[in-house]
């Protein structure tokens, strides 16, 4: 499958698959997108709800781990606010290592070892929990959701950064949310840059809380699911 590294538009580097006419992520900014949908919208909020012990990790589940900017961005974060995460990333067609090499993310996010800590990401063992520093732990797995059974706790936070529903409509079909619903804790929050009505109405059939949020630059809305 043939891809390009393309600019969005505050500058940081995105995939473009042709065949697909599908971008990885915002054409408005792929650094923006990721920081405001998955880290405000998500990390930061489930934080700052007042659920956890300060002693406690925070155990997320991302579906896509694309280029491993949301992995880079909650690294930073879980580090900066001394937050322990445990990070389990479900990805099927993991990026050319060439490609990766070219992304520029580091080069435009304020951290003196961003450029290292996405090296780390990358260079971590696949199917293996890996201590990347004190507060982050990656688990990247080659599998689909659908094939996923979930590990030995329950998740509190998902990303679910699958591509549109147009373009891959098999990741947005409702058994996988019952089955999301099942892997998250009590109280524990899904964030999506998706706002799709019948998305949202899947949502609420599984059992989920629904929000409208305001969306990310180029999106009216965005979507967070509370368990």
């Amino acid at each position: 499958m043939k891809i390009e590294i393309i600019k969005t538009k505050d500058g940081s580097h995105s995939l473009l698959i042709p065949e697909m006419n599908e971008t990885y992520h915002s054409t408005h900014g792929a650094l923006t997108e990721s920081n405001y949908v998955f880290i405000d919208k998500g990390l930061k909020f489930y934080t700052e709800k007042g659920d956890i012990a300060p002693t406690n990790h925070i155990n997320i589940l991302e579906v896509g781990f694309g280029t491993g900017l949301n992995a880079l961005l909650t690294n930073i974060y879980s580090n900066t606010h001394k937050t322990a995460v445990n990070f389990f990333s479900l990805e099927t067609n993991p990026i050319d290592p060439k490609i990766l090499e070219q992304l520029n993310y580091h080069e435009l996010i304020d951290h003196p070892k961003g450029h290292e800590l996405f090296q780390s990401i990358h260079a971590s063992e696949w199917d293996k929990l890996v201590e990347i520093n004190n507060y982050f732990s990656l688990k990247k797995i080659n599998l689909a959701l659908q094939e996923y059974s979930g590990e030995s706790e329950l998740f509190d936070l998902v990303y679910f950064d699958a591509f549109a529903p147009s373009r891959q409509p098999e990741m947005w079909d409702i058994a996988l949310f019952e089955k999301i619903y099942g892997l998250m804790k009590k109280d524990g929050v899904l964030v999506t840059y998706c706002a799709q009505g019948q998305f949202k109405r899947d949502l609420k059939a599984c059992g989920f809380e629904v929000e409208k949020i305001p969306g990310p630059p180029g999106k009216a809305e965005m979507t967070r699911a509370s368990k």
